[in-house]
């Protein structure tokens, strides 16, 4: 919901540090990279270590890279087709990253119950799948739009999770872990059922490359 909602009310602040990026000489896709990096690094460092206000508080910031990256493609005339695939790319990466490290941090260091700790595996899945199916839906002509959970609603509730929980409230990780994993499993549904009500659902698909039928017809 926050990716159709939330992007005028933040380009306040995107566009102007967009902008002096771009003056550096920094093209969007090196901002790309460099954000998963950063992400990447202090979600598998500071999480399992217990830093969990501090792994909040700047994966937050270095998330935010992933709208800052669109505005800078945007500004210089728009994206390219290379550069959205980085960039899904790198954010199906540092999802997995983040969510793995929660989980090795519920496992070894929470001591969580055996529920909890499937819920976050199936948020971990889930984070894969409902990007999957947007991106397969939009191959496919169908228009994805919206989504109950979506990225920036999957990165602020795990990541206010862990923030409270680093700050000592109890049970704040367990439940943004449920919220999650109800959430994600219901955005999946939401979005095959888009798929579905798609006017070119029912249209069939070309066969697999390789396929017999895929073969071309040789001349008698």
């Amino acid at each position: 919901m926050l990716s159709v909602y939330g992007r005028r009310p933040a380009a306040v602040v995107v566009e102007p540090v967009a902008s002096a990026l771009l003056r550096t000489g920094l093209s969007p896709n090196a901002i790309t990279i460099a954000g998963a990096l950063l992400t990447i690094a202090v979600s598998v460092v500071l999480i399992p270590t217990g830093h969990l206000v501090w792994a909040a508080v700047l994966s937050g910031v270095f998330a935010a890279t992933d709208m800052i990256d669109g505005t800078m493609a945007r500004m210089r005339g728009g994206g390219t087709k290379y550069g959205a695939t980085l960039d899904a790319t790198c954010d199906r990466i540092t999802d997995g990253a983040l969510f793995a490290a929660i989980i090795w941090w519920l496992v070894y260091s929470y001591d969580a119950p055996q529920p909890l700790v499937a819920a976050a595996l199936v948020v971990l899945v889930c984070s894969q799948v409902i990007s999957y199916v947007k991106a397969r839906g939009e191959a496919s002509g169908f228009r994805m739009v919206g989504g109950l959970i979506e990225r920036p609603e999957r990165l602020i509730i795990g990541l206010v999770g862990i923030g409270l929980q680093g700050m000592g409230v109890p049970y704040a990780i367990d439940i943004a872990i449920w919220v999650l994993a109800v959430g994600s499993v219901f955005t999946v549904i939401q979005r095959l059922r888009i798929a579905s009500r798609s006017p070119l659902a029912n249209q069939l698909s070309a066969p697999p490359a390789g396929s017999k039928e895929a073969r071309p017809e040789r001349d008698h």
